[in-house]
């Protein structure tokens, strides 16, 4: 239910999509012989058996408990017990005892023995607690009125605290590309202001309010909002919380398509940070984006068009681009103040455009040519982002398990080919949340795997299907394919296929709540 963001739907439609890693086979296992014991002993001997059910009923729980926690792997993401995951718990186990009562009070009308029945409701309860997720489910519905009264209050502090203090304000959002825009932005900024961006990924309206409630003062001259969504309506939330007067559009894509339905959705939605800035407020778009483009060119505020492709038309571009696998290097062109070189050790061609679009904003604020180049040149990866790690082993690994999308993914082989005279080894469970396209892209991203990567492990033998298709296509040799069911199998394969001058893209991470 965390996973999911405290949503009922989602949390129900993982439900009907993951039964067996709901009830796994030692959970029907334990419930079937319980209410097996049940039946027999309700049949056979009401009352003179009792002890010897509830003995057996103890042995069984505390069995069941150990093989459970000997088989729990470890998560991802594990469950944090935040106040609303503590009310959460509460409320569910208090469903669980209102049944427990209910059930009794049914037994002690119809047999007045409670005690001599315990088999018979004992039996019951072993039925009902196997559905124990639908529980969560009742207490998330119950506690929705409390947890939105909550939200509000922490929701108007922060939006009023914010508008008091008078600081400029920048709001970020895109399919892809915020965070890192996010981070590059803040690192050039703090050349000449003081500045708090929202961490990590820290992009909904209550972790944004948290931000602003506890960390911003009046010390600060900048703050950096990044703003996500995934359906409409959720940017001109985050958007009214967070005041921007400048606001960064990064890329339009098929990022949470099963939630939003269409690109144009996408489009609409990312657009309400530009309908939130006021009259006086500068839209920053990514000119070389069809979709953002489209945005732009219906904007009537002041704007800033950056870009590599469509340099003649924009505002902001980079020219002498050179990438590889120490970094790039480009001339970074400001029509309103000029032109200067610029290093940085951030892999990757969209990493230029990330720049670009916190070069944008910087100018606007005032900084300098030599401030931004200085900024930029001490830009260091974020982290899961393709994130270079050298270990000192000889194998070099290329991290990019954050969230992965078809733009994304193209741009990490890019970078893995670029790592010329070493063996190149991609593990990767291909991309989600991308629609009725989901297959199609994943099949895409297996062509382009067969043209960089010497040997592919890929995670799941349902869920890899299009991209072994993709592969196929280029007639990949099957020898150098591993299909595995975990990362964690992935890594055993890795310590045995790995050897010195190899790099490794693991590209995305899918969250606990996908398996296959």
């Amino acid at each position: 239910m965390q996973l999911e963001g405290y949503s009922s739907e989602k949390y129900m439609y993982w439900i009907e999509n993951n039964k067996n890693r709901i009830h796994e086979k030692t959970d029907r296992i334990f419930v079937s012989v319980l209410v097996i014991f049940s039946v027999f002993y309700s049949i056979t001997s009401f009352g003179e058996q009792v002890t010897t059910y509830v003995g057996l009923n103890i042995v069984m729980s505390l069995i069941a408990l150990f093989i459970k926690i000997n088989q729990k792997e470890e998560t991802k993401k594990p469950l944090v017990f935040t106040p609303r995951a503590k009310r959460l718990f509460g409320i569910s186990l208090l469903l669980v005892l209102v049944d427990l009562l209910i059930t009794l009070f049914i037994v002690h009308i119809i047999t007045r023995d409670i005690l001599s029945y315990v088999p018979l409701w004992g039996g019951i309860l072993t039925v009902l607690y196997y559905f124990s997720p639908y529980y969560m489910y009742g207490g998330n519905l119950i506690a929705k009125p409390i947890e939105e009264k909550i939200n509000k209050k922490y929701y108007d502090a922060a939006c009023e605290k914010i508008r008091n203090l008078g600081i400029k304000s920048i709001g970020i959002t895109g399919s892809y590309g915020k965070t890192s825009t996010k981070f590059i932005l803040a690192t050039i900024l703090k050349e000449k202001y003081k500045v708090l961006n929202t961490p990590e990924s820290y992009n909904t309206p209550m972790g944004i309010s948290k931000v602003i409630n506890n960390q911003l003062n009046e010390d600060y001259d900048i703050f950096i909002g990044e703003l996500g969504a995934t359906k409409a309506g959720d940017i001109d939330e985050v958007a009214k919380l967070t005041n921007p007067q400048i606001g960064i559009i990064t890329s339009i894509g098929p990022c949470h398509l099963e939630s939003f339905q269409s690109i144009e959705n996408i489009m609409r939605t990312k657009y309400e940070l530009i309908e939130n800035l006021p009259t006086d407020g500068i839209g920053i778009f990514n000119y070389d984006n069809e979709y953002v483009k489209r945005l732009a060119d219906k904007t009537f505020k002041e704007k800033i068009l950056y870009g590599i492709e469509n340099i003649e038309e924009t505002d902001v571009f980079a020219t002498n681009v050179q990438v590889d696998s120490l970094g790039s290097s480009f001339s970074l062109c400001i029509s309103s103040l000029g032109v200067i070189d610029c290093k940085t050790k951030l892999l990757g061609k969209h990493n230029i455009l990330n720049i670009l679009a916190a070069a944008s904003a910087a100018s606007v604020l005032g900084l300098s040519l030599e401030e931004i180049a200085k900024g930029i040149s001490k830009l260091e990866p974020v982290e899961h982002r393709l994130q270079l790690i050298d270990q000192g082993t000889g194998v070099l690994v290329i991290d990019d398990a954050f969230n992965s999308n078809p733009e994304g993914a193209k741009a990490a082989l890019e970078v893995l080919d670029s790592f010329t005279g070493r063996r190149k080894i991609i593990v990767t469970p291909g991309m989600v949340e991308l629609g009725d396209i989901e297959e199609d892209e994943n099949e895409k991203l297996g062509e382009n795997i067969a043209k960089v990567c010497d040997i592919a492990i890929l995670i799941g033998k349902k869920r890899s299907v299009p991209i072994q298709k993709g592969m196929k296509k280029h007639n990949y040799n099957e020898e150098n394919l591993y299909v595995v069911n975990s990362l964690n199998e992935a890594t055993e394969i890795l310590k045995t296929l790995t050897r010195v001058n190899d790099v490794v893209l693991f590209e995305n991470d899918l969250p606990d709540t996908y398996n296959e």
